[in-house]
């Protein structure tokens, strides 16, 4: 009589083992903005990859001038002893703004819309006045 083969082991897999690594090196901000997407939308194609690196780069750049911006001060005085605006928030809003628009585009940033339909019952609805025959 033949021997039935064995059962084969079965382990845990951590659904973060399913996640992809970004395509180069990013920062402490970059990494945690990447880990979040993956771990929530699981973006593979390579051209979502990369969309997602860039925005994480993006958001490393940003967290570096808002550093910089924080030490140095809002704003600085210029050679004619003019204050004006660091010249880095620019730089910094214009990151921030890539990473949003780099994040819709990837369709991340969506809510799910409610489907359409009859409200639930029970709820507030249109009752007809007293006055109405």
């Amino acid at each position: 009589m033949a021997k039935s083969p064995e059962k084969p082991l079965l382990s845990v897999v951590s659904s973060r083992a399913a996640t992809i690594s970004p395509p180069r090196p990013l920062g402490s901000h970059g990494t945690a903005l990447w880990d979040r997407i993956q771990a929530e939308f699981g973006i593979h194609d390579c051209g979502g990859a990369e969309l997602l690196a860039q925005a994480c780069q993006a958001l490393d750049r940003a967290e570096g001038l808002a550093a910089a911006i924080a030490r140095d001060g809002d704003v600085v005085r210029s050679r004619g002893g003019v204050f004006k605006t660091h010249p880095a928030v620019r730089e910094e809003l214009a990151c921030r703004s890539f990473v949003v628009r780099t994040l819709e585009r990837l369709g991340v940033t969506s809510e799910t819309v409610k489907r359409p339909g009859r409200p639930p019952s029970g709820g507030v609805g249109w009752q007809p006045d007293d006055d109405e025959p």
